[in-house]
């Protein structure tokens, strides 16, 4: 049955048995600051408790301030001059819920060394769950500027996530090239970069955004800047030192360059699908219903890169061209061929669903497949009954 089917193929599973974890990460404020920090909150948590449990409730409550900024500005308007603003305390509340996330996402890894329950199901989980986490804590900073006068505008938004996004695969590119998981030192510095201005907002409000930051550059020239600057200059780069390094010392798995670049072509693929669709919407449809539109680009990223995870750590080759992508192209057919604008936003919420049923889909069996291939079970440290 399609409900029950193995996306795993037993290639896959004889890889993960012979996978070894192998990071490196190099970024100062991680190793000298939160480390440190992760290494003492680790000891508050009792050692019955399972770490892909603490990787799920750090996703959760970036899912939870999602949710929360959707409800009380659904349109990125709350943020702008002459707009009912989001409250103060609901600043504080996601400033925190985002800095517990961040520290839960670097505690699961320390609470499984010390109960000695490491496998490479946990660091799929993780890094799985990290790539869904992608557009959730995008969308909802996105809301201390918003639209309007002020703020950024929502296709301004649109290619600040894929520059998020691209960032993120980049690292797993490098690993699927190179063997090993190269920690972008962009992602520690924006979680905490992030947390603080949740706070800033609560204390001084976000009419404090509108004024410049430095002669004529405002403040929300600044948020984009430090996202582009970040990849531009920092993640890019050591991406390409990472690789060339591999390159000059014999140690890159690929040797062709069609075998190395292939882990873009489901993302490039999706950039353009979804790209085009707002460039051909007859309702703008990116302008009335941005953040569901945001919400279905970040799931199929996530599926394509979960996808890309399970190949690199069972060392096989990355699939080619991801099936979810396939009812995207439909609907970008439509819309070219002067879709009703009626009919657009529907489309939207079908295939929103769709993507979101199958990645779901894939994560569970995904995580029931390994569980039962290294007869664990997967949010407790305790090993399945033989009975």
């Amino acid at each position: 049955m399609a409900f029950f089917y193995e996306y795993v193929t037993p290639e896959q599973l004889a890889g993960f048995d012979k996978y070894k974890y192998k990071a490196v990460d190099t970024n100062p404020l991680s190793l000298y600051v939160m480390h440190p920090f992760w290494n003492t909150i680790v000891k508050i948590f009792p050692t019955w408790l399972a770490p892909n449990l603490i990787t799920l409730s750090g996703f959760l409550l970036l899912v939870f301030n999602f949710l929360l900024m959707a409800y009380f500005d659904p349109d990125f308007f709350a943020s702008a001059p002459g707009h009912k603003h989001v409250p103060g305390w609901i600043w504080i509340v996601v400033g925190i819920l985002n800095f517990v996330a961040y520290t839960l996402d670097g505690v699961d890894g320390k609470q499984a060394r010390r109960t000695n329950s490491s496998t490479p199901l946990g660091e799929l989980f993780d890094h799985g769950l990290d790539s869904w986490s992608c557009v959730y804590f995008v969308v909802t900073v996105y809301s201390i500027f918003g639209r309007g006068t002020t703020g950024v505008s929502v296709f301004v938004l649109y290619t600040l996530l894929w520059v998020v996004l691209f960032s993120f695969i980049l690292s797993h590119w490098e690993k699927y090239n190179t063997g090993i998981l190269f920690l972008p030192w962009g992602y520690d510095i924006s979680q905490v970069t992030i947390s603080v201005v949740y706070i800033v907002t609560a204390i001084v409000g976000v009419e404090a955004w509108y004024e410049p930051f430095l002669f004529n550059f405002l403040y929300r020239d600044l948020f984009t800047a430090m996202i582009i600057g970040c990849a531009a200059c920092v993640t890019l780069p050591m991406s390409l030192y990472n690789f060339f390094k591999a390159y000059r010392n014999n140690t890159l798995k690929h040797s062709s360059i069609y075998e190395t670049m292939l882990p873009f072509f489901s993302p490039f693929l999706l950039f353009i699908l979804s790209t085009s669709w707002i460039l051909w919407s007859p309702s703008d449809i990116l302008e009335t219903h941005p953040r569901l539109f945001y919400y279905m680009v970040g799931t199929a990223f996530a599926n394509i890169t979960c996808r890309l995870i399970v190949c690199q750590m069972s060392n096989t080759r990355c699939q080619t061209l991801n099936l979810l992508l396939v009812p995207l192209a439909l609907v970008v057919l439509l819309v070219y061929l002067e879709l009703s604008p009626h009919m657009e936003p529907i489309l939207l919420y079908l295939l929103s669903i769709i993507i979101t049923l199958a990645h779901v889909h894939y994560g569970i069996q995904v995580v029931n497949q390994l569980s039962s291939h290294f007869k664990i079970l997967p949010f407790s440290l305790r090993k399945p009954s033989s009975d």
